[in-house]
């Protein structure tokens, strides 16, 4: 029994697999099962095809438990008739199948990861002369190809993702058991248990890693990626720059590189970020019992964001990610930008949904060790975080070429520099903060002096007004019109922060 390497509670929960990428089947039921896996085999989005679970009933595309399951004979069964459906489909594509025990029944998962000789085709009935089709995914759907479809597919069949290519540069030797055992560990797979008692070469296969013929079996770029101690040497670009600017100006900077398996890299990046850059303010408020608790950086965003990067950037290029950590806002910048149509105009919107991945597999590695989410997620997620803790709205961009990505995260404004009071004096300091105060709203100068108890006139709006204009603390709200009768004042974003202190 070859077993998943996946949790399996958490992949029929739809935990750490999109529940468009999981069909489930009360009982076999041929034609349909064919029909699903030539479209997962077909990978139409370079989504990383998906998983066929029979022994369970469906409602709504949900999982009835406890599992209706399947007897010791029908799975053999199942087994049998599983051949004769992968040989109808053509080419030939046969799935990894592992009988399972869930909440104690027999299930049989059918893993249809993304085919290497696309497109494929099978019977539409098993007939003795059968029409063939070609199947592909629609949501949670299976349908068949609309010729303008067919015809996408038979340009996607030399363009198989990079991280699901064979490298043929590297040998089964370049595959580590020590990062693959520690992986199965840390998803909770019960092929752990079990990895130990496999021959190398199977257990690699069934993770989707080595490919190839028997006497011809080479790793795929994303195990190299993941389960070699330094991928590096494959590809040039695999590490994370974390830059860290000392002063505003650039003038001097501390750098840490980070290398490894692309998981460890990300963990350990991540680590030095939340050691070394994220703080934390407590405020109290007025009249309340529980203090506003606020961060320079929501690390979940920083999170999303850097994982992101590791998924959607292209490990052909020898540019590596960066993280620049400056002294109001971090940037994260990847190579290329990305795959049309997302455009910038895209990049604006609340959910980005690419049609396409640059590549497949190595999203579903890091779902499974939680971290990154469902895919479409990711700039949402990263929205919400910076809202939930006040910060101002992260920006994401590339350029009309999309030859980068950059997702820059401004500091929480309580975290800025702050910018000394033009005075000197006690009580010109004390009624400055209260002009600032106030104009958190917009006011006319007239309303401004009488506000804070002096006259109206030329004096006192150059001895106050105009030098919180000049250090940026007021601005006005007529710029083009200096002397406009409707003229007023309002508070920057420095200024709320200096009213503050």
């Amino acid at each position: 029994m070859p077993g998943l390497p996946i949790n399996l509670n958490d992949l029929i929960n739809a935990t750490t697999v999109e529940s468009e990428r999981i069909e489930f089947k009360a009982s076999w039921n041929p034609e349909d099962i064919m029909h699903t896996l030539c479209a997962f085999a077909n990978d139409f989005h370079n989504l990383g095809g998906g998983y066929v679970i029979v022994g369970i009933e469906e409602h709504n595309g949900m999982p009835i438990l406890p599992p209706k399951g399947l007897l010791p004979d029908q799975v053999d069964a199942c087994q049998k008739k599983l051949f004769e459906i992968s040989k109808r489909i053509v080419p030939e594509y046969f799935p990894v199948s592992s009988v399972e025990v869930y909440q104690g029944k027999h299930i049989l998962v059918l893993w249809a990861t993304g085919g290497d000789n696309r497109p494929y085709k099978c019977p539409k009935n098993i007939v003795l002369n059968p029409i063939y089709n070609y199947y592909i995914r629609k949501g949670s759907n299976t349908v068949k190809a609309n010729p303008d479809e067919e015809r996408q597919l038979y340009e996607l069949a030399n363009r198989i993702p990079f991280d699901d290519r064979i490298n043929h540069t590297a040998s089964i030797e370049d595959l580590k058991f020590p990062l693959i055992q520690s992986f199965l560990k840390d998803v909770g797979s019960e092929l752990y248990q079990r990895a130990t008692n496999i021959p190398f070469h199977e257990l690699c296969q069934q993770l989707q890693v080595l490919k190839g013929s028997s006497e011809y079996l080479r790793p795929v770029n994303v195990g190299l990626l993941l389960f070699n101690e330094h991928p590096i040497k494959f590809f040039k670009g695999a590490r994370i720059d974390v830059v860290t600017y000392i002063d505003s100006i650039g003038d001097e900077m501390e750098e840490r590189i980070f290398e490894g398996p692309v998981h460890v890299q990300l963990r350990d990046a991540l680590k030095h970020i939340q050691n070394t850059v994220i703080a934390q303010r407590i405020r109290k408020v007025e009249n309340q019992a529980e203090a506003q608790r606020f961060y320079n950086y929501p690390f979940a965003a920083i999170e999303e964001a850097l994982a992101n990067a590791i998924f959607h950037r292209s490990y052909e290029l020898q540019d590596p990610v960066e993280v620049n950590i400056r002294h109001d806002k971090i940037e994260i910048l990847s190579f290329p930008g990305p795959i049309p149509p997302v455009d910038n105009e895209d990049l604006k919107k609340d959910r980005v949904v690419a049609r396409s991945y640059r590549n497949r597999r190595i999203g579903d590695f890091l779902k499974e060790l939680r971290l990154t989410e469902g895919r479409g997620t990711g700039i949402p997620k990263i929205r919400r975080a910076m809202s939930n803790n006040g910060s101002p709205n992260p920006v994401f961009e590339t350029d009309d070429s999309r030859t980068y990505f950059l997702v820059t995260l401004p500091i929480h404004r309580s975290f800025l520099p702050s910018v000394p009071l033009p005075f000197t004096d006690k009580d010109d300091i004390t009624l400055a903060r209260r002009i600032l105060a106030l104009c958190k709203t917009p006011h006319s100068r007239s309303e401004i002096l009488e506000y804070i108890g002096v006259k109206s006139n030329a004096f006192y709006y150059r001895k106050y007004i105009i030098p919180l204009v000049q250090a940026n603390l007021l601005e006005l709200t007529i710029p083009d019109k200096i002397s406009s009768k409707n003229q007023k004042y309002i508070t920057t974003e420095e200024g709320i922060i200096v009213s503050r202190k």
